[in-house]
């Protein structure tokens, strides 16, 4: 016989389309066009559940078709979820979620903390893997790979901030079923060397700092530059005569905040803050005046006097551009500043920021006898937090006293 009249006499069997398993629970079968058997069956929520069964050799599809459905039922008894979401894509639900429920500044400033944590070390790092499969060797490696990109060993304080914004991932892991509320997840290391305060100014160095402004603010290509180093200047100036925090609380601050505090015949500026531990007013050092006065005339705001805003409570942030717009990045602008004036360092190598002033207005009120009881209520801290940072420097700056 022919091979032809062969083939026609045993013709090969037929796919079957679909073939059932454990009393029709399963079902095993091909899409058109498709090389690999895939395989369905109903939950208990009746929802169909699909998957591939990775072969295109039947008797290995039914196989692994029916360890798909022992799988499936364990994962649900345990309240494990069918398919796990990778570390990044918890993080953005995570994110998502922080920003629902975040009420007032603090939940606001907290959520910003978090996501510039996640975006930035967390989901670059840990993003592609699941959760389950973090190990303490991946841990370890993320580890040293943050130290390459922050070019430095963290402090405590920041790998403790690192670790709660990697907790919250899994944790939100563990409560949607992910992993097992027994899996042992490796922990991030928050052990690290204590922060220390900024470098300060002395007195000399501010008034060399000051000397520089006008000829930093005349070197410029383009008004919009110089307008924000004017402004930068006045900002600096009062940072360090008030001992507020930049950023937080300072951005926020309005004309309305200011008002006069009297004691006898005196009067006193005193500004209210909305910060970190709360809300407070602190008493501004007279030197601030003048500063004020200074930016409300080039603001070209329509008042005669600081008095004036401060009677009628002008609604309008006090740092802004005359147009009104508020500036960006003062940081660099401040490390430029430093940079040309010459003062980025001091002496032992530390380079300046913007929260220097706050040191180097806590320093210079040391100095001058303010007990640390009342620097701790007009900085918003606490006396422990004085201490710590400033206990070595105290005896230094009371030497006459104590000699």
């Amino acid at each position: 016989m022919s091979n032809l009249n062969q083939l026609f006499a045993n013709p090969i069997p037929a796919t079957p389309k679909a073939i059932r398993l454990i009393d029709g629970k399963v079902t095993v079968y091909k899409r058109p066009q498709s090389a690999q058997w895939q395989c369905r069956f109903k939950l208990a929520n009746n929802k169909w559940h699909s998957a591939s069964t990775g072969t295109d050799e039947l008797s290995e599809a039914r196989r692994n078709a029916i360890v798909l459905y022992e799988t499936v039922r364990i994962k649900i008894d345990a309240g494990l979820a069918l398919t796990e979401k990778s570390f990044g894509q918890l993080a953005l639900e995570e994110m998502a979620n922080m920003r629902r429920t975040s009420n007032g500044k603090r939940g606001e400033r907290n959520y910003k903390d978090y996501f510039f944590i996640w975006q930035k070390y967390l989901i670059p790092f840990f993003g592609k893997y699941k959760v389950g499969e973090i190990t303490q060797e991946l841990v370890a490696d993320f580890e040293a790979w943050r130290t390459s990109v922050m070019g430095k060993e963290s402090k405590a304080i920041t790998k403790k901030h690192h670790a709660l914004a990697y907790n919250r991932v899994v944790t939100l892991a563990k409560e949607l079923g992910q992993i097992s509320q027994n899996k042992i997840v490796p922990l991030l290391n928050i052990a690290g060397a204590k922060s220390e305060p900024r470098p300060a100014f002395s007195q000399e160095e501010l008034e060399q700092l000051y000397t520089y402004f006008p000829i930093w603010q005349k070197d410029v290509h383009h008004r919009h530059s110089g307008e924000v180093r004017v402004l930068c200047a006045a900002y600096i100036q009062f940072l360090v005569n008030t001992g507020i925090r930049h950023s937080t609380e300072s951005m926020p601050l309005r004309w309305k905040h200011l008002q006069w505090h009297y004691i006898g015949d005196k009067r006193y500026l005193r500004i209210w803050v909305s910060g970190k531990t709360g809300q407070r007013y602190l008493i501004a050092k007279n030197a601030v005046l003048d500063v004020l006065e200074g930016l409300m005339h080039w603001q070209k705001l329509p008042y005669a006097s600081l008095g004036e805003i401060i009677e009628i409570k002008l609604d309008r942030l006090i740092f802004t551009l005359p147009t009104g717009e508020m500036p960006h990045l003062l940081e660099n602008i401040f490390r430029h500043l430093m940079k040309k004036s010459g003062l980025l360092k001091n002496g032992a190598g530390q380079n300046r920021t913007l929260y220097s002033l706050r040191h180097t207005y806590a320093t210079q009120a040391l100095a001058s006898g303010v007990d640390i009881h009342t620097l701790a209520k007009q900085m918003g801290t606490s006396v422990l937090m004085i201490e710590r940072h400033y206990s070595k420097i105290t005896p230094m700056m009371n030497a006459e006293k104590l000699a």
